[in-house]
């Protein structure tokens, strides 16, 4: 007698059915690695860009510390991660907004290297008033506050390098009053360092496009 033959009819599905599961393990396995690499190639494209965009950066704060070297040197300005600082006696007078002598000059001469500076890239000059915590009084009261006074030095000192050169869409203002010191309200040379005004590039704001309800879909 033969022995009964095996009946095959029920295992060949199933190893195709593996077969097929495996294949299709395989592409979801390549398709993973290879969008793994294309990951690390775009990271590595961005961080490449990235790393040019600030060593270009650097190298256009360097020029512009560079230009401003005689200022730097005569300690009327100081230059700290692109950020411009001058002492408001260098500017003003004691609770006034009207520039000395000495400030206009300083300004003509730092008009041109900044408005060289903003022009190679869409960056606007913030300039930013403070004042020390002492409220104004009695016949020095020429403004409400601090806040009033600090802004309208700001408002002074753009006007006066637009007058110099710097274009005037390039330029913005503000005053914080006697917010943000930079050393403790204690001794007068201490308020002295807070009485001031300080300059720094920041990106030029975008226009809104502005809609009614007309407008809507």
């Amino acid at each position: 007698m033969f022995p009964p033959e095996e009946d095959t009819t029920n295992s060949l599905p199933i190893w195709t059915a593996f077969g097929d599961l495996m294949a299709c393990l395989l592409g979801v396995f390549v398709l993973f690695f290879v969008w793994i690499i294309s990951f690390d190639v775009s990271m590595a494209h961005d961080l490449a860009d990235e790393r040019a965009k600030r060593q270009v950066a650097t190298k256009r704060l360097t020029q512009l510390e560079t230009a401003l070297a005689g200022p730097l040197r005569a300690g009327l300005i100081t230059f700290t991660e692109g950020r411009i600082g001058i002492r408001g006696s260098v500017l003003f007078a004691l609770n006034s907004a009207d520039l000395r002598g000495e400030g206009q000059r300083l300004l003509r001469e730092m008009a041109p290297p900044l408005a060289a500076y903003l022009a190679s890239k869409s960056e606007s000059l913030m300039v930013s008033g403070f004042t020390d915590d002492l409220k104004m009084r009695g016949a020095m009261r020429s403004y409400q506050d601090n806040w009033e006074l600090s802004m309208q030095r700001a408002l002074t000192v753009v006007r006066g390098l637009r007058e110099a050169g710097v274009p005037q869409e390039a330029l913005f203002a503000a005053g914080f009053g006697e917010n943000h010191p930079v050393a403790p309200n204690d001794t007068e040379d201490n308020r002295a360092k807070n009485r001031r005004v300080e300059m720094a590039p920041v990106p030029r704001p975008v226009p809104l496009k502005l809609t009614t309800l007309g407008d809507a879909p």
